[in-house]
């Protein structure tokens, strides 16, 4: 592969993981269908206690009657034996979890029994204690050796950019990793900054 060629993949790649970074996390981390993600157990304690009230939050305005409806057919088909609670149960789920995923515009594939990111189960803990600090020190540790980690390489590969024209693009291969993934992060703090001075001003027209 050509050196110019090798760049390019690199500048590629480099690009899409920015991109990746300044998305909202639940489209790329979403783990609302499965087991272990917040949905599934909450709409079991909502079986068993035949009250449909708090599984109607995981769901748009729009469907609120149709998981209504599916919620009776499950209550009274659970009355029936273990058998049928079972397949009632699942049925009901899997109602649930589409249009959960239909309301996030994110297509239905079914419910996964797996553990969930390690950052999504970092993030559901951080709100389980009440408290984001041990999630950002933790997040904070990862970024700041990733940074220091490019920075490093692109200042040894600097010393060397001079001697050879290979050398030379290994420096700007390095750089171009560097400067991308610098500015990817800081696009995803702006990005989150922007929502919330959009949300604060909206908030302010509403009350005028």
């Amino acid at each position: 592969m050509k050196p110019e060629t090798r760049i390019k993949k690199v500048l590629m790649a480099v690009t899409v993981v920015g991109v990746l970074g300044v998305l909202d996390v639940g489209m790329v981390l979403a783990h609302c269908d499965t087991m272990n993600g917040p949905v599934i157990p909450e709409a079991k304690a909502a079986l068993e206690k035949g009250d449909v009230t708090p599984i109607l939050k995981w769901v748009k305005k729009d469907n609120e009657m149709e998981i209504k409806a599916a919620f009776t057919k499950a209550v009274a088909v659970r009355a029936k034996g273990s058998e049928a609670k079972e397949i009632a149960d699942q049925y009901f789920l899997e109602t649930l979890v589409r249009l959960h995923r239909a309301g996030e515009g994110a297509p239905y594939t079914g419910i996964r029994d797996e553990p969930v990111e390690p950052i999504v189960a970092m993030a559901d803990k951080a709100l389980a204690d009440s408290s984001a600090d041990t999630m950002i020190k933790r997040m904070s540790g990862h970024m700041e050796h990733a940074i220091r980690e490019k920075f490093e390489k692109v200042l040894e590969a600097r010393k060397h950019k001079d001697k050879s024209i290979e050398t030379g693009r290994e420096f700007v291969e390095a750089y171009v990793i560097y400067m991308h993934y610098v500015e990817g992060i800081h696009a995803a703090i702006m990005s989150a900054s922007s929502h919330h001075v959009e949300a604060g001003e909206g908030i302010q027209k509403h009350k005028h």
